[in-house]
């Protein structure tokens, strides 16, 4: 293996750090401040973050296995299981979404609080998440890593997450407009759904 292969795996092992490191603080303290406030987006949104937590292990054991010498084939098998998993993570993730904000909308749900911590939570992951995924993106393509690939997008998902969570946080703290909550996360699920798609038949990046 060359160096600059070998630095690129171990920038793309260090990000899956980064990402697993704040995504379990992400989601403890979304799904606690969803459930209490009664929001489906903030709700997802923790969801989101554990799930993201579980593609960064994967994805962290296909990086480390190239690191650690495994033979081109295994390296490749598992590259192959890593992108499975991560899109597979992403299409759970969007019927989860389609399912409770749908749920809220018909109003089987409890019509969401406000939610200042919440809104405090997006708004940090609305800075630090676009830079996170864009980093991933890049070293995946270098790598040309399906499974990195999956997980950028997954990261930069979150990321336009944050933003239309903080945005329904927002319009139901100022107006009241509970529907907004539920709206703004069903406005994700075809960017997730595709990309998980992509992820489970494994499509390489052709752009």
């Amino acid at each position: 293996m060359d160096e600059r292969r070998l630095n690129l795996l171990r920038r793309g092992l260090r990000l899956e750090g980064v990402t697993l490191g704040w995504n379990v603080l992400e989601g403890a303290i979304a799904v606690g401040a969803g459930a209490v406030s009664a929001s489906v987006a903030l709700i997802g949104f923790g969801i989101d973050s554990f799930i993201e937590t579980a593609s960064a292990l994967v994805v962290g054991w296909r990086l480390r296995s190239e690191i650690t010498g495994r033979s081109p084939e295994r390296a490749e098998a598992i590259e192959r299981t890593a992108s499975r998993v991560a899109g597979s993570l992403l299409l759970l993730l969007a019927a989860y979404i389609l399912f409770d904000a749908g749920r809220h909308l018909l109003g089987f749900g409890e019509p969401p609080r406000e939610s200042l911590v919440g809104i405090a939570l997006t708004s940090i992951s609305l800075v630090l998440m676009p830079v996170l995924g864009w980093a991933k993106l890049r070293t995946a393509r270098e790598l040309n890593s399906r499974a990195l690939r999956a997980d950028a997008f997954e990261t930069i998902a979150c990321a336009w997450l944050s933003l239309t969570t903080l945005g329904g946080l927002v319009l139901n703290a100022l107006f009241g407009w509970w529907w907004a909550d539920p709206v703004a996360a069903l406005v994700l699920v075809p960017l997730i759904a595709r990309e998980g798609l992509e992820g489970v038949r494994g499509e390489e990046d052709e752009g």
